[in-house]
């Protein structure tokens, strides 16, 4: 019994840190998630969050086992339900942020940087209003993963990822208005 506990406390030890990266790896991660957006402004205008789904591609480069730049592209929509329509503003994102793998297996993650997004549409209740939106925004990006490992190459990568605007999305002068959102996202990584 002593020589297989032995050997399952040898194993387990041996598949984590099979897991771990180097320096030069690199992985993919496409991915969907459930995404809540709404605006952060000074107008007192009462907005409810706008819930939509988002995909994306993300790539980990790694500088060593703990440390990788992640970028990639994301479709995101943003926006607000307000007065019973919905503003959707639609972005192509590219998030650029340093990513720290944690833990024994470094399963963990955190990441945090910045992410410009251009915009490709603005529709409030089906009617194009983009002349009335800026067409590029900046903000802030953060989140928290667990990547589950299925094999040397590959796992799934469960996350929470957040966005605060930086820049005014809006043209009227009268109003600032940011865009803030969140998402819980499930990814498939492949390491190549």
């Amino acid at each position: 019994m002593k020589k297989i506990i032995l050997i399952a406390v040898l194993a387990t030890g041996l598949c984590a840190t099979a897991q771990k990266r180097v320096r030069g790896d690199v992985e993919l991660t496409p991915y969907i998630g459930y995404h809540s957006s709404t605006y952060s402004s000074d107008n007192s205008t009462s907005t409810n969050t706008l819930n939509t789904v988002q995909i994306g591609v993300l790539g980990d480069f790694y500088f060593n086992n703990r440390w990788s730049i992640r970028t990639g592209l994301q479709s995101q929509t943003m926006g607000v339900e307000v007065f019973g329509f919905d503003e959707k503003l639609n972005y192509i994102q590219i998030p650029v942020n340093a990513n720290w793998h944690f833990g024994s297996s470094r399963a963990w993650n955190l990441n945090f940087g910045l992410t410009g997004g251009v915009l490709t549409s603005a529709k409030a209740d089906g009617e194009d209003f983009s002349e009335k939106v800026e067409g590029t925004q900046i903000g802030l990006s953060f989140g928290i993963g667990y990547k589950i490992f299925l094999n040397k190459r590959t796992g799934l990568l469960i996350d929470y990822q957040a966005f605060s605007g930086m820049t005014d999305i809006s043209k009227d002068p009268r109003f600032d208005v940011r865009n803030v959102a969140g998402s819980l996202n499930l990814g498939c990584v492949v390491r190549l």
